[in-house]
């Protein structure tokens, strides 16, 4: 309730905020958005804000960049933005993936908001026009109300915005249209025009707003889907020459919806799961590899049985089931492991390098990770090693030991925060290494044997002199 309370009071400090600098200077952008549609997504606890902009050039110069302005509440829950430019219409359209990165303006109004810069592929000339498609993921931004529920009710979410679009440039026509998983909805605020049909909310349109122009609201909805969140996920990749890949992946999941009260009954569980649990989740997808060997799926307890691995060429799909069903504020941890070949994820580059390239990610499916670790343990031997990932990342180097190593094994270590399924993306480490290092472990083995051979022979010698 305490949180409710606060954002709305944000959105009213910054609504008077905006008023008053709206009133008392005039945006100094050469831009205006003619036409502006914004589609907001919440079937799930992810949230997929698309919104479409034609931009247009009104200065005497030409411009290659284009401002997007978010609130501090917004940036805090950002997974992502993605930005691209749209040519030709309807099915002859063209897609053209531009760059997006945070920015500060110093001429921007004396309120608390965050700006991206998108840059454009070619300057915009004065007067011409662009369409431009941007995809917001937020997490974590849906509010459970109430905070608490039983087994037997359903899970109902708040969610608050503006009815207007935040931006810094003037928009001439603007429309916002909300998507709820349903039909239930307890409340909505309303600034006409306001139409609801079936699942859409639709704000608009509104015509000529000035920059900076918000106009607060919130829907308050039931929302049944799994708010399956993987607190922290580790992943280790250990390549292996002798031709295998070993993927060990440790997991920490909650459920972060409406916290359960009360006592759990498993019988009214399995006979009426729609309406006794509706928002729990009982089961979760892994989506790994093909040609996926040796698969396992345990706890703490140890090996569970309640898992179905489903393979072909393309892709191989495990179905696990925790010990338990999950309801919200309640943890399961467990550990995935399997192997791969290596024929398939390592391979050599132009300049006598070897790379791994391997998908950065979560094999569930639909899962927001809070913090996502991968590590890479390269062959010993190795050196120079360098990562390559599409976005930004922590990263550093680690050492590991194991029985047979001589000198260790060096382990890139990833990190990054707040990670969702769009992020998705192959990734590269590549390193230098010279084949004699992979008879380390076999002269180990000789060695090995061949001292124990030794000690046995010695063994032998002094038994024999005893006895005579």
């Amino acid at each position: 309730m305490e949180a409710r309370i606060r954002a709305r009071v944000n959105l009213a400090l910054t609504f008077f905020a905006l008023l008053f600098f709206v009133a008392g200077s005039s945006p100094p952008r050469q831009f205006v958005i003619s036409n502006a549609e914004r589609r907001i997504d919440l079937s799930s606890h992810i949230i997929n804000v698309h919104l479409t902009l034609k931009v247009e050039n009104a200065g005497t110069r030409p411009a290659s960049e284009v401002v997007l302005a978010l609130t501090p509440t917004e940036v805090d829950h950002l997974a992502m933005v993605d930005a691209s430019a749209i040519k030709g219409k309807r099915k002859k359209t063209t897609s053209l993936r531009l760059e997006v990165k945070p920015t500060e303006l110093p001429d921007a109004p004396p309120i608390d908001t965050k700006y991206f810069t998108i840059y454009l592929a070619n300057p915009l000339n004065s007067g011409e026009s662009t369409t431009l498609e941007v995809l917001y993921v937020f997490t974590h931004f849906l509010e459970p109300f109430p905070a608490e529920i039983a087994q037997s009710e359903s899970q109902l979410v708040f969610y608050h915005d503006t009815a207007l679009i935040l931006s810094s440039y003037h928009i001439k026509q603007q429309t916002t249209f909300i998507k709820t998983p349903s039909t239930k909805v307890e409340s909505f605020i309303r600034m006409e025009p306001t139409n609801r049909v079936g699942t859409e909310i639709k704000y608009g349109p509104y015509e000529d707003r000035p920059p900076y122009s918000i106009s607060p609201i919130h829907v308050h909805f039931e929302n049944n889907s799994p708010f399956a969140v993987v607190e922290e996920l580790v992943q280790e990749i250990e390549i292996s020459h002798w031709g295998n890949i070993q993927v060990t992946e440790h997991y920490k999941l909650i459920h972060a919806g409406a916290r359960h009260k009360g006592v759990f009954s498993r019988v009214d569980y399995q006979s009426r799961q729609s309406s006794n649990g509706a928002s729990s989740f009982r089961y979760l997808l892994a989506r790994l590899p093909p040609r996926v060997h040796s698969v396992y799926y345990r706890d703490e307890i140890g090996n569970i049985s309640s898992s179905h691995l489903r393979t072909d060429s393309l892709k191989s799909e495990l179905q696990i089931e925790p010990r338990y069903p999950l309801f919200g504020g309640w943890k399961a941890t467990f550990v995935i492991g399997y192997g791969l070949p290596l024929q398939d994820f390592l391979f050599e580059s132009s300049d006598d390098k070897r790379y791994l390239n391997f998908t950065f990610g979560c094999p569930l499916i639909g899962m927001v990770v809070d913090k996502l670790t991968i590590k890479v343990v390269l062959p010993e031997g190795s050196t120079d090693p360098s990562p390559v990932v599409p976005f930004p990342v922590e990263h550093h180097l680690e050492a590991k030991y194991s029985s047979l190593d001589v000198v260790g094994r060096t382990v890139v270590v990833l990190e990054k925060k707040n990670f969702v399924p769009m992020h998705n993306s192959h990734f590269q480490v590549y390193y230098s290494f010279k084949p004699i290092f992979m008879l380390a472990e076999s002269l180990m083995l000789a060695s090995a044997f061949f001292m124990l051979f030794v000690a046995c022979v010695a063994y032998i010698h002094i038994d024999l002199s005893i006895r005579k």
